[in-house]
């Protein structure tokens, strides 16, 4: 089960990734808190949760009069469902995939398979594309899709096995395959499976992926989210990394949801609908936004629009048909994934 991570960080400044990674137990003294809530959230959305905790925890003291603590639990997206299955009581999940909340309601039935409706925008209150972090000078020229299968160039990345991340940079090289070559099926095979060779570590989530790459120092190019490879370099402004996005990649949406057999259990309800209603508060989308995410309040796209560039967004329909056609056709064992990566 993964472990949870304790909502301490108070500002992004000075934070460090290797920081990041300290494990903080949930076990411990009873919290002085009113209330108590469990968030369970992908991996490299740790930083932002952190804010948003206060954010939020303010916000609900002036509405209610009452103290809130919120206790993280980070992982790879697919994982943090997984636990949650396995009895992790957590009381709400901010996802990066929507197959990772569908299971919860196809297999545990913990949420209504009508969850997406809840909330705007199918329960995604804000949504990001993926994009490629180079090093200093971008000595390998990145500059498209394209580059990054040429022989001299190695690639970090997240596991399309274990990562949400990893199967939305699945998705956006296949998106931009088809969108070059049509229907030309063997030369979309040929691309993507000259793009897994060129992989030289898949890491099990978005945070390890990012931890190989300003770390570890290995690979010329880190595949992630957009909002991951814009927060890196304010990070780390010592390394001098720069952000290359490419100008069609997938809409990847983060999908979130109050798991309803849990916050029942617990006389949560109020609390947890709260927690999620209040990302759409211009407040938080304005917070969203400074972590790099792209939102939908319409004041705040026009504040950031010059941090956003024009890009081509295809949808998963355009690039699979459905989630569940991606999951079953690419991500499934013996599906096209792993015939790609044996063709190797």
């Amino acid at each position: 089960m993964p472990n949870a991570f304790s909502s301490v960080f108070t500002s992004r400044k000075g934070r460090a990734l290797g920081a990041l990674a300290l494990v903080l137990s949930l076990a411990g003294p009873a919290s002085a808190a009113d209330r108590q809530l469990l968030n369970s959230s992908y991996d490299i959305a740790r930083e932002l949760f952190a804010d948003y905790n206060e954010l939020f925890a303010r916000h609900w003291q002036e509405e209610t009069g009452e103290t809130v603590e919120i206790q993280q639990s980070h992982a790879g997206s697919s994982k943090q469902a997984r636990a949650i299955l396995q009895g992790l009581d957590a009381d709400v999940v901010t996802y990066n995939q929507v197959t990772d909340v569908n299971i919860l309601a196809e297999r545990g039935r913990l949420i209504p398979e009508d969850w997406a409706s809840r909330l705007p925008n199918n329960s995604s209150p804000y949504y990001s594309t993926m994009a490629f972090l180079v090093r200093d000078g971008n000595p390998k020229n990145i500059e498209n899709w394209d580059d990054l299968i040429r022989e001299d160039v190695e690639l970090i990345m997240p596991n399309p096995k274990t990562s949400g991340n990893g199967r939305y940079t699945y998705l956006a090289a296949l998106g931009y395959a088809k969108d070059k070559y049509g229907d030309d099926q063997d030369k979309i095979d040929a691309f993507m499976s000259e793009l897994l060779g060129h992989v030289k570590v898949f890491d099990s989530g978005g945070r390890g992926a990012t931890t190989t790459f300003v770390e570890r120092g290995l690979g010329d190019v880190l595949l992630t989210f957009e909002s991951e490879v814009n927060n890196i370099p304010e990070l780390n402004p010592d390394k001098q990394f720069e952000v290359v996005v490419p100008k069609v990649s997938f809409l990847a949406e983060f999908p979130v949801a109050w798991i309803d057999k849990n916050i029942e259990k617990k006389g949560n309800e109020k609390l947890a609908k709260e927690y999620l209603e209040y990302l759409y508060s211009e407040d938080a989308q304005r917070l969203l936004a400074g972590f790099n995410y792209r939102v939908h309040n319409e004041t705040v796209q026009k504040e950031m629009a010059d941090k956003f560039p024009d890009l081509k967004l295809m949808s998963i329909q355009e690039i699979a048909g459905s989630w569940e056609n991606a999951m079953q056709t690419h991500f499934a064992s013996g599906g096209k994934l792993d015939q790609l990566q044996r063709q190797r």
